[in-house]
C-alpha cells in the first residue's frame, strides 16, 4: 500500500521538473534571439564607421566648455536604411578617373638656374596656396631658383604667419627637388642687388613666361613677383607643367606638423559623432562686405558692411546692388537658407555638421534657425579647448588650415559660396577620391527661397523634390548631384 501511495508523488515531481526546464529553455532562447541583429541592420552599421565608445576622447581631452555629450547617430535598418545611406552619404563613382602626377618619360631634372624668383603671395590661405603652386610651375618654366614664398601679411586678416608656420617647409623643398631648386633665403651677396619687380599678367601661358619674363635674366639676377594669384593659365600647358602643379599642390604643400596634428585630432573628434558634413559657411564679415550681400541683415549691419567696403582701398568695386547681386547667385547662402537646403536634401536633424568658417557675422542671431534644425553644429572652438587652440587662434590662415583638414576628411562637403576655399577643397577631394561634394545652385535656390518666404510655396516633399532635381542636373564627377 505504501508503494502505491508514493507513485503519484514521483510522477508529479517529474512533471514539475520538466515544466521548469521548459520555461528556462524558452527564456534563454528568447534572450538569445533578442540580441542578434538582422543581417540588413548589420550591413548598414558596417558602412558607418563609429567607435565602440564615441565619448572616449571627451574623457581624456574634453574641452572645459564642451559639456554636452554627442547626440547618438541614428542607425537605419533594412532596405530603407540602405537607400538613405546611398542617397545621403555614399561617395560618388570616380568614373575611372585617377590622380595623374607622375612625370612623363621625357621629363628631366631642373636645368641650370638663370637667377632667383622671389614671390609675394596675396590673399587668404587658399588663394596663397593656389598661387604658390603656380609659382613652382613658373620657376620651372623660366629656369629659376625659387626662394620660399613670402606670405601676405597685409590682407584683410592681418595674419603675421610665415611659410614655415603654416606649411612643412623642409618637406616642400625636398619633395620638389627633382623639379625646381628651392632655397629658404636669397644669398647674402644678392640681398641688396638690383631686382626687377613684376606683376605677372593674369592667366598667362608658356609664351609669355618663356619669352617676356625669361628675357629679364639678361639684365637681372633677381625677379620679384608682386602677386601670385591667377598668374598662370589653366589650360593649353604642357602635361608635365600641369602635373607639376598637381604635385606641388596635393603632394608637396603639406601643412606644418603641429597643424596636421591638431587637424587630425579635430577630425577624430568629429568622427566620434558618426558621418558628418563639413559646411563651409562663408557668412563672415569680409565676404559680406566684399560681395555687397545684405539679405536678412538689419539696416545697421548693412551700413557697417558698406563702410568696410568703402574703406578698403584694394577692393575696387564700391557700389553694389545687393538685390541684383543675390538674384544672380553671387551671394553666399544665409545660415537660414542652408538649413532649408539641407532639410530638403533629406539630412535628418541629428546630422553632425562641422562649421568650417571664421566668426559668423551677427553671431547667434543669424545662426539660430540653422541650429534649431540641426542642433549638432560643431566647430574647432567647440571641439577643442582654449589651450589647444591658443597657438593658432591669432592667425587666421592657421585657423583656416584646420578647417581645410576637417573639410577634406568629411563624408560630405557643402560650401555656401563658391570661393577660393570651396574650389580648393573640392579639387583636393576629387584628387583623393574623398566623399561627396554638394555645390548649391544659388541662383536657382534664391528664387525658391523667395517664394517660400512669400508663402507661394511651403516646405515639404514638393519643395524637396524640386531642389533635389535641380541639383541632379548639376551632377559632375566627385559631386553628389
Amino acid at each position: 500500500m505504501k508503494k502505491r501511495k508514493w507513485i503519484p508523488l514521483v510522477v508529479l515531481r517529474k512533471l514539475l521538473i520538466a515544466a521548469i526546464c521548459s520555461i528556462a529553455f524558452v527564456a534563454l532562447f528568447s534572450a538569445r534571439v533578442h540580441i542578434v541583429p538582422s543581417s540588413k541592420d548589420q550591413r548598414f552599421n558596417d558602412k558607418i564607421s563609429t567607435t565602440q565608445d564615441p565619448q572616449s576622447w571627451m574623457r581624456e581631452l574634453a574641452p572645459p566648455h564642451l559639456s554636452k555629450a554627442p547626440l547618438p547617430t541614428p542607425k537605419l535598418s533594412g532596405s530603407k536604411g540602405n537607400l538613405d545611406y546611398q542617397k545621403l552619404w555614399k561617395p560618388p563613382s570616380n568614373r575611372g578617373f585617377l590622380p595623374c602626377t607622375n612625370p612623363t618619360p621625357n621629363y628631366t631634372t631642373p636645368a641650370e638656374s638663370q637667377g632667383y624668383l622671389l614671390v609675394h603671395t596675396n590673399g587668404g590661405l587658399n588663394q596663397m596656396r593656389s598661387g604658390i603652386c603656380d609659382m613652382v610651375a613658373v620657376a620651372r618654366i623660366i629656369n629659376a631658383t625659387l626662394v620660399i614664398p613670402e606670405l601676405d601679411k597685409r590682407s584683410f586678416w592681418q595674419d603675421t604667419s610665415n611659410f614655415s608656420d603654416i606649411f612643412d617647409e623642409e618637406y616642400f623643398m625636398n619633395s620638389l627637388a627633382n623639379d625646381v631648386k628651392i632655397i629658404k633665403k636669397l644669398p647674402k651677396e644678392l640681398v641688396n642687388a638690383t631686382r626687377v619687380v613684376k606683376q605677372f599678367i593674369s592667366w598667362s601661358g608658356m609664351d609669355y613666361y618663356e619669352n617676356e619674363i625669361a628675357s629679364l635674366w639678361e639684365d637681372y639676377q633677381v625677379i620679384r613677383a608682386s602677386k601670385s594669384d591667377s598668374r598662370l593659365a589653366n589650360n593649353n600647358l604642357p602635361p608635365d607643367i600641369q602635373k607639376l602643379r598637381c604635385r606641388a599642390c596635393y603632394e608637396a604643400l603639406r601643412f606644418s606638423p603641429r597643424i596636421e596634428q591638431m587637424g587630425k585630432l579635430l577630425v577624430e573628434r568629429m568622427r566620434s559623432f558618426g558621418p558628418y558634413i563639413a559646411l563651409h559657411l562663408r557668412y563672415e564679415k569680409d565676404m559680406l562686405a566684399f560681395s555687397g550681400c545684405t539679405h536678412d541683415l538689419s539696416p545697421v549691419e548693412a551700413e557697417e558692411l558698406r563702410s568696410i567696403r568703402e574703406n578698403i582701398s584694394y577692393w575696387k568695386i564700391k557700389e553694389i546692388d545687393p538685390i541684383e547681386q543675390r538674384s544672380k547667385g553671387l551671394c553666399p547662402l544665409t545660415p537660414k537658407e542652408v538649413g532649408i537646403f539641407l532639410t530638403a536634401l533629406g539630412y535628418p536633424s541629428t546630422t553632425p555638421i562641422y562649421i568650417a568658417a571664421g566668426e559668423i557675422y551677427g553671431g547667434e542671431s543669424h545662426m539660430a534657425e540653422l541650429r534649431f534644425r540641426y542642433p549638432l553644429l560643431m566647430s574647432k572652438e567647440k571641439l577643442a579647448s582654449i589651450e589647444e587652440l591658443e597657438p593658432f587662434s591669432n592667425h587666421a590662415s592657421q585657423m583656416a588650415a584646420l578647417d581645410y583638414i576637417v573639410s577634406i576628411e568629411s563624408d560630405v562637403f557643402i560650401p555656401s559660396y563658391s570661393g577660393n576655399m570651396a574650389k580648393a577643397v573640392e579639387g583636393h577631394r576629387r584628387f583623393l577620391g574623398r566623399g561627396r561634394t554638394i555645390s548649391p545652385d544659388k541662383k536657382a535656390l534664391v528664387h525658391l527661397f523667395d517664394k517660400l518666404e512669400q508663402g507661394i510655396i511651403t516646405e515639404g516633399k514638393k519643395l524637396s523634390n524640386r531642389i533635389i532635381d535641380l541639383h541632379r542636373r548639376r551632377y559632375v564627377i566627385g559631386k553628389a548631384f
